[in-house]
C-alpha cells in the first residue's frame, strides 16, 4: 500500500461584482510538495457567470485564468512569477485578494495520488 502524503488545495473563484461578494467556483489549485505536483484545473461555466453579472467580460477572465494556470505549473509564458519555486507559486496564487479572481482559504488533506485527488476535488467542487 502506498504512503499517504500531505497536499493543499484552494478553490478558484470568479467574483463578477466584488462588492456583492457572490462567486462561482471555476477551478481547484492543488499543491503536493512530496509528489512535486502543482496544478490548477479550470472550467468556466458561462451561464453561471452571466447569471451573476450579464455584462461580465468572460474573455478577460479566461485570459487571467490562463495566466493563473501558467504560473501554477511554472510555464515560462507565465512570466517572472512562474519562475518561482512550486511552493512560492502556490502561495502567491492562493493569497487573499479583492479582485474578480479569488481563491478560497487553503485546505490540507492526505492523498496517495495528488493527480487523482485533484480530479476528484475538481469534479466535486466545480463541475
Amino acid at each position: 500500500m502506498s504512503e499517504r502524503t500531505l497536499y493543499e488545495y484552494a478553490i478558484v473563484r470568479v467574483v463578477p461584482r466584488v462588492e456583492r461578494d457572490e462567486f462561482i467556483n471555476v477551478g481547484v489549485a492543488l499543491y503536493c510538495r512530496k509528489q512535486r505536483y502543482a496544478q490548477v484545473k479550470i472550467y468556466v461555466d458561462e451561464v453561471k457567470c452571466r447569471t451573476l453579472d450579464p455584462d461580465i467580460d468572460l474573455e478577460l477572465i479566461v485570459k487571467h485564468l490562463d495566466s493563473f494556470q501558467r504560473i501554477c505549473v511554472g510555464d515560462k509564458e507565465g512570466g517572472r512569477l512562474a519562475a518561482l519555486e512550486q511552493a512560492e507559486r502556490f502561495r502567491w496564487l492562493t493569497a487573499k485578494r479583492s479582485t474578480i479572481i479569488q481563491c478560497s482559504a487553503v485546505h490540507p488533506g492526505l492523498c496517495i495520488s495528488a493527480e487523482k485527488t485533484h480530479q476528484e476535488l475538481f469534479e466535486k467542487l466545480v463541475l
